[in-house]
C-alpha cells in the first residue's frame, strides 16, 4: 500500500509541475504573438478617417496597400482579417468588457475559483455515491429477475400471440397485451434516457439554466451518458459469475436460503434495493454480493474519470454560469491559459484523490478477505 501511495504522490507532483510549465510556455508564446501582431497592425488602428465596417473604406484600404506593396495582394487580405480579429476581441475580450485588466491569477480570482471548486467537489461526491448505489440496485434487481426466470415484456408479448390457447382472446388477454406493451415502451424510453448525452436530456427538459441548477445537474450526472447502465451491467456480470461458483452450492447445502421471491421471509426484500447497507441475512446471495462488490471496487477509479468528464461537459454544454466547467471554458476562450491550467490541475487532483481513496478501501477489504481465509 505504501508503494501505491508513493506512486500517487509522485504522479501528482510530476503532472502538476508539467501543467504549470506548459501554462507558462503557452502564456509566453501568446504574449510574444500578441506583441508582434499589435506592433504590425497598431498604425492602421489609429486611422480615424477609416470606418472598417464600411465596405467602401475597406476596399480603399486594400487598394492603397496594393499600390504601396505591389505583387503581394494576399497581404492586404491578411491585414484586413487581422484588423477584424482585433476589433472583435475588443467586443468579446474580458478586459474590454469589464473595463479593467483581469488577466492572470490574482487572489480575488483564486478565491472565486476556489468557491466553484468546492461546489464541484461536493457535486461530484454526491453523484459518485448515488451512481455507485444505483448501479448496484439495478444489477441486483436484474439478477433476481433472472433467478425468477422472468423474461422481457417483448418476449412475453411474442408468447401471448404464438400460444395455441391464445385464440380465446377476451378482455383479460388484451389487458395483458396492453400492460406488456406499456412495459416495453417504458423500458425503451428508460434505455434511451440512460444512454443519451446529458445536454440532449437537459435541453429536452429545460431551455435555460443557471447556477442554482444543482439538483438538476445531479440527476443528469447520474442517469446520462450511459455510465449508470454500463456500471450496472458490469456488476450484474460479476453477480452471475459468482453465482456459478462452487461455494454457492456448498452454502445451499448448509441450509442457507436460495429463494429469490420478492418480499418473502426467506427471499429478497425490496428494501435491499434502497438501503445504503446491503444486507441479506441467512441468504446465499449475501456471499455472492460481497464477493462481486470486492471485485468491482477498483472499477470505481475508471468510473470516476468518466463521471468527472461528464460533469464538466454538462456545465460547458448547458452554459451554466458560476460553475467550474463554464469558468474553464471561458478562460480557454479568453486565452488565459494560466487560469485554465490551474483549474485543470484541480480537476486532476480530484481524480487522483478518488484513486487514493479507492486503493485504500480495496486494501482494507483485501485484509478482511485474508483474515477470513
Amino acid at each position: 500500500m505504501k508503494a501505491k501511495l508513493v506512486e500517487h504522490t509522485l504522479s501528482v507532483v510530476f503532472v502538476t509541475c508539467a501543467f504549470f510549465v506548459f501554462a507558462m510556455v503557452m502564456q509566453s508564446q501568446e504574449a510574444s504573438r500578441e506583441t508582434a501582431r499589435s506592433k504590425a497592425i497598431e498604425p492602421y488602428l489609429h486611422l480615424n478617417f477609416l470606418d472598417y465596417g464600411d465596405p467602401l473604406h475597406r476596399a480603399l484600404l486594400k487598394e492603397s496597400f496594393n499600390i504601396f506593396h505591389p505583387g503581394r495582394p494576399w497581404e492586404g487580405d491578411s491585414l484586413l482579417q487581422a484588423i477584424d480579429r482585433i476589433r472583435q476581441e475588443q467586443f468579446v475580450g474580458q478586459e474590454y468588457k469589464t473595463g479593467q485588466e483581469e488577466r492572470g491569477i490574482s487572489p480575488e480570482k483564486l478565491l472565486k475559483i476556489g468557491g466553484m471548486y468546492v461546489q464541484f467537489i461536493l457535486l461530484y461526491l454526491i453523484v459518485v455515491i448515488l451512481s455507485y448505489h444505483a448501479a448496484q440496485s439495478l444489477a441486483i434487481y436484474r439478477f433476481v429477475k433472472m433467478k425468477q426466470q422472468r423474461t422481457s415484456a417483448i418476449v412475453e408479448l411474442y408468447r401471448c400471440f404464438t400460444d395455441p390457447e391464445s385464440g380465446r382472446r377476451g378482455i383479460s388477454f388484451w389487458l395483458k397485451v396492453a400492460g406488456l406493451t406499456g412495459q416495453a415502451v417504458l423500458k425503451g424510453i428508460a434505455y434511451a434516457v440512460l444512454f443519451a448525452p446529458a445536454y440532449v436530456i437537459g435541453y429536452s427538459v429545460r431551455s435555460t439554466f443557471d447556477a442554482d441548477s444543482y439538483a438538476f445537474m445531479i440527476v443528469l450526472g447520474v442517469v446520462s451518458n450511459g455510465l449508470l447502465i454500463n456500471s450496472a451491467n458490469k456488476f450484474f456480470t460479476l453477480l452471475v459469475t459468482e453465482s456459478r461458483k462452487g461455494y454457492v452450492q456448498a452454502a445451499i447445502v448448509k441450509n442457507l436460503s436460495s429463494s429469490y421471491v420478492w418480499g418473502t421471509r426467506d427471499g429478497v426484500s425490496y428494501s435491499a434495493l434502497l438501503r445504503p447497507k446491503r444486507m441479506f441475512p441467512s441468504h446465499v446471495f449475501s456471499h455472492i454480493f460481497v464477493n462481486a462488490r470486492y471485485q468491482n471496487l477498483l472499477s470505481l477509479k475508471e468510473q470516476a474519470s468518466f463521471l468527472i468528464t461528464g460533469l464538466i461537459i454538462i456545465e460547458m454544454a448547458l452554459n451554466i454560469q458560476g460553475h467550474l466547467g463554464y469558468e474553464l471554458l471561458q478562460n480557454i476562450l479568453y486565452r488565459q491559459y494560466d487560469v485554465a491550467m490551474c483549474i485543470i490541475v484541480g480537476i486532476f487532483l480530484v481524480i487522483k484523490g478518488t484513486e487514493v481513496v479507492v486503493d485504500v478501501w480495496f486494501n482494507i477489504e483485501s485484509r478482511k478477505y485474508e483474515n477470513r481465509t
